[in-house]
């Protein structure tokens, strides 16, 4: 095998499959890429056997072959090298010989014949989604996942495909954030599944904001997305995700509409103040006003006061300032709608008059 590839050709691809390849060692081969080059095109593919990322690129080459190679070191050299400079790459009696100007690189290799493959079964269903529609959906919910909870299926994201409908659910079981879009595909019956974090997080890394088209299907235990000149595939998450419809508070009676920026900026302020373990803030509400106060265990506290759209009684509740924060940081509109029904009931923030995109916060006794 030899190709002749530029930097720039080659660097992007690279970043994209080095993101998945394992760095655990738990095989050695999986924290290689595999390199294949045939007919034009050099195929590069890393996975960690949960998730696959294959990309194509062109390039020239004197000879067709596929290698292995350190997927880290592989994309540090290339980083490092000049913006214009040009690659050879070829193997030679068991190594990769990397050669671009007057540098030299000599990386160990495994054989190609090793390297896995998620084995996926037949695709059930498909359609296909803008990207930038797709990567909206995840980044709109993400940050909801939970983190290494004993309840795995928490540890991923719903996917979940209705008739003329794709929602996207994320939740930790201290908040909950959801997203849905109007499907032009029609897809047939229902479809959900669990997408696990991790590739979750590097999806969103390959979808931009083009109105360019991708494929989404699954089938059996796998989800797979298809853009040009790349293919991600992953294991879905096998488990029951919770019916989030029950989460969602029904009939609040308080609602409070507020400056989103506002409402961040002085949260943000507050929460400097707060405690670190439980970043516990109190908001207070009276008509037409705001309080939102927090102390430390070092007897510190802030207030701020934030005007709002509020004509009812006097209320108080607390919650997880990062959680608010958060949820708030994700809603594109100038102002945000809280809906409230006591303080001991989840709280719901939303853009006023849309709930495309809506969050729910359970509340903290402070």
């Amino acid at each position: 095998m030899q190709i002749t590839i530029q930097r720039e050709h080659l660097l992007k691809p690279l970043s994209y499959v080095a993101g998945v390849a394992e760095r655990r060692q738990t095989l050695p081969i999986l924290s290689n890429v595999l390199l294949r080059y045939k007919e034009g095109r050099l195929t590069l593919t890393g996975t960690d056997l949960e998730v696959e990322v294959v990309v194509s690129v062109q390039a020239n080459g004197g000879s067709e072959g596929e290698v292995t190679a350190p997927a880290r070191k592989l994309l540090d050299i290339c980083r490092a090298l000049p913006a214009d400079a040009s690659l050879e790459l070829r193997l030679d009696k068991g190594k990769v010989l990397l050669r671009s100007g007057r540098s030299r690189f000599t990386l160990l290799t495994l054989p190609a014949g090793d390297f896995p493959s998620v084995e996926t079964a037949q695709w059930e269903w498909a359609l296909t989604v803008p990207q930038q529609t797709l990567g909206r959906l995840l980044q709109k919910t993400q940050f909801c996942m939970a983190q290494q909870d004993v309840r795995y299926y928490l540890n991923g994201l719903l996917l979940e495909m209705t008739p003329g409908k794709l929602m996207a659910v994320a939740t930790d079981g201290h908040r909950m954030a959801l997203s849905e879009t109007v499907l032009q595909h029609q897809l047939e019956g229902e479809r959900q599944g669990i997408l696990p974090r991790k590739g979750v997080l590097e999806l969103t890394r390959f979808l931009d904001d083009s109105d360019e088209f991708v494929e989404l299907k699954g089938g059996g235990n796998h989800i797979r997305v298809v853009k040009k000149d790349l293919m991600f595939t992953s294991k879905l998450i096998d488990g029951r995700f919770p019916d989030y419809h029950k989460v969602i508070p029904q009939e609040q009676q308080i609602r409070v509409r507020v400056s989103r920026d506002l409402f961040r900026e002085s949260l943000s302020r507050v929460a400097i103040l707060s405690n670190e373990k439980y970043r516990g803030v109190r908001i207070a509400l009276a008509p037409g006003v705001m309080r939102l106060s927090a102390h430390n265990p070092e007897q510190e506290e802030a207030q701020e006061e934030v005007l709002v759209d509020y004509a009812g009684d006097e209320f108080e509740i607390g919650f997880n300032v990062n959680y608010i924060i958060e949820a708030v940081g994700a809603i594109d509109s100038g102002e945000v709608e809280l809906g409230l029904t006591d303080s001991n009931s989840s709280c719901t923030l939303h853009a006023p008059g849309d709930s495309s995109n809506q969050y729910v916060v359970m509340p903290m006794r402070l």
